[in-house]
């Protein structure tokens, strides 16, 4: 199974999307608190180009926030790559 890790806020509508939507697709994943972290979220903006929040990877991929995952699922592209398919 790969890693999946989810950057978000606690305060964040899209992170509980995202995460409500890994949650129905029975994806375990690490959250990982960005908030109050300066040097995490500097990290993530050089990582994936975006100061925004939730930011999820897959095995140290970006896949982007919320609304890129749920566009990859709507195309059937998002199973695959959390079964390390793709």
């Amino acid at each position: 199974m790969p890693i999946v890790k989810v950057y978000s806020k606690k305060v964040c509508p899209y992170c509980v999307r995202a995460k409500a939507l890994l949650d129905r697709k029975g994806v375990v994943y690490e959250e990982i608190d960005a908030e109050h972290d300066p040097d995490l979220r500097s990290w993530l903006v050089e990582a994936t180009g975006q100061r925004t929040v939730p930011q999820i990877f897959v095995d140290g991929r970006s896949l982007g926030g919320f609304s890129d995952i749920d566009a990859l699922d709507r195309e059937g592209k998002l199973d695959p790559i959390l079964r390390g398919e793709g």
